[in-house]
This record gives C-alpha cells, sequence and structure tokens, in this order.
C-alpha cells in the first residue's frame, strides 16, 4: 500500500491538482489528507471537487472546523486583517454551499488505518492528543511526547505547522506532510533539483525534487509539499516530496 499523504490545501486547488499530477505519475494507492481543506485561497469548490474525485479520506482542521461552525455574527475583528479573513470565511461558505459545510462539519478529527505489518496509523490534522495542536519541527521530545497522548499509534501522519518533518520519539514515528497551499517558499541555501527521489528511512535525510539545505524563513505558494508513505518488507518508507509550482511539476 502506497499512501500519498498531504496536508493545509487552504483551498489551493492548482497547487493540489500539481501534487496530483506529480504523484499520479508515480503511483499511489490512496490519498490521505489531513485537514485545512478549502479556506482561505482563491478556489475552495475545486478544491473540495478534486478531493472528492481522488476519494481522499480527509480528517478535520482548524480551518474546516471554523468554516462549518463559528457564528460569525459573534465575531468582532480586531484589525483590518481580521476583518478580511471573516469576510473571506463568509465568501467560502456562499461558495461551498450548505451540503459540502455539512460535511465539513461531519469529518473526524482522526482516522486510524491498520498496516500491513499489524500496526497502525493515524491521520490528524495537529496531534493525537489535541487534534488542534501541532507537532511542529522544533519542539522537543518532551514537548512532542505531551502531544501523543495515551494511544498515538505506531505511525502520526500530521500537518497543521506546515513544516514537513520526519521524526521518531518515544518509538512513534512522526510524519509532518508540510502544506498543499501554504508551504514556506522562501529558503535560504541553496535549492537544487535533483533527478533521482530517494526513499528514506527513520533517521536519513528526507530528498525529494528540490532539497532544501537551509531554513524555512516566510510563507507562500513557490512550491507544495506532500509524502509518500509506504510499507515494503515490514520497514516503513517514507519520501517527502517538494512540488514547484508556477511551472510544469
Amino acid at each position: 500500500m502506497r499512501l500519498l499523504c498531504v496536508s493545509d490545501i487552504h483551498g489551493h486547488a492548482d497547487a493540489l491538482a500539481a501534487v496530483l499530477a506529480t504523484a499520479e505519475r508515480r503511483g499511489y494507492t490512496q490519498l490521505l489528507v489531513a485537514g485545512d481543506l478549502c479556506f482561505p485561497g482563491p478556489k475552495p469548490l475545486e478544491t473540495w471537487r478534486r478531493l472528492t474525485q481522488a476519494k481522499a479520506v480527509c480528517v478535520q482542521g482548524v480551518s474546516d472546523r471554523a468554516l462549518a461552525t463559528l457564528d460569525i455574527h459573534n465575531v468582532r475583528p480586531r484589525s483590518e486583517h481580521e476583518r478580511a479573513r471573516l469576510d473571506r470565511l463568509a465568501q467560502t461558505r456562499t461558495e461551498l454551499g450548505e451540503l459540502i459545510l455539512a460535511r465539513l462539519a461531519r469529518l473526524a478529527p482522526t482516522h486510524r488505518l491498520p498496516l500491513e505489518d499489524g500496526g497502525e496509523l493515524v491521520l490528524v490534522h495537529g496531534s493525537p492528543a489535541d487534534p488542534l495542536e501541532p507537532i511542529t519541527h522544533d519542539m522537543t521530545d518532551e514537548e512532542v511526547l505531551s502531544l501523543l497522548g495515551d494511544d498515538p499509534a505506531d505511525v502520526v501522519i500530521c500537518g497543521g505547522s506546515h513544516v514537513p518533518f520526519d521524526r521518531m520519539v518515544g518509538g512513534v514515528r512522526i510524519i509532518n506532510v508540510g502544506s498543499v497551499g501554504e508551504a514556506p517558499c522562501s529558503i535560504r541555501g541553496d535549492v537544487r533539483e535533483v533527478r533521482d527521489v530517494d526513499r528514506v528511512r527513520a533517521g536519513a535525510r528526507p530528498s525529494a525534487e528540490l532539497v532544501r539545505s537551509g531554513p524555512v524563513t516566510t510563507y507562500g505558494t513557490g512550491h507544495a509539499d506532500a509524502t509518500f508513505v509506504e510499507l515494503r518488507a515490514g520497514e516503513l518508507w517514507v519520501e517527502q516530496l517538494v512540488v514547484p509550482l508556477g511551472r510544469a511539476a
């Protein structure tokens, strides 16, 4: 079973299309999406339709819950930015319609998937202990352990922080798949294309279509993140991709 795992699309249907086109050329069995599907990007309805067509397994993220449940009439914006976000939220609701909003409201916060070796994978937006609280790349092991909870599964696929990483803590493999729609795009250091994508194991440095050698500094839409996860002969193989946008992926 070869899983394509993504998160934080945020209504950027073109970025999602680029990821899916890249993934389809390589092949995958199932699409898993760790929440934040449709807001605040420019194409929420197209994003939802693409996910539906791909038969994606989706869990609920922070923005999905806000779209479905927030009473915007009781929210007083404290800045022009907050006012613009509320206006966009109302517009997105109109674009999606009541049926899709109801489906967003019914999305589960987690999804558990049995693995072929008898283990278990959990898909969540934030963390097993709190689906709305993300595990970030700069947390200590102790901070991560506090977010794993009592039954985190063997593998955690998550998003929320927009920064991908692959890490083992307390015997649990944690794979943050980054962001499709709001991935960090300003990167210090060299960025080079790599022809042959390595499939990496825990502890190895991920390599992908683009390899980033410096820390992330800002956010934007210069690339989209995605991750392949595959169990082979009892070993979990992880391939973290950086899909360039604005040209053929």
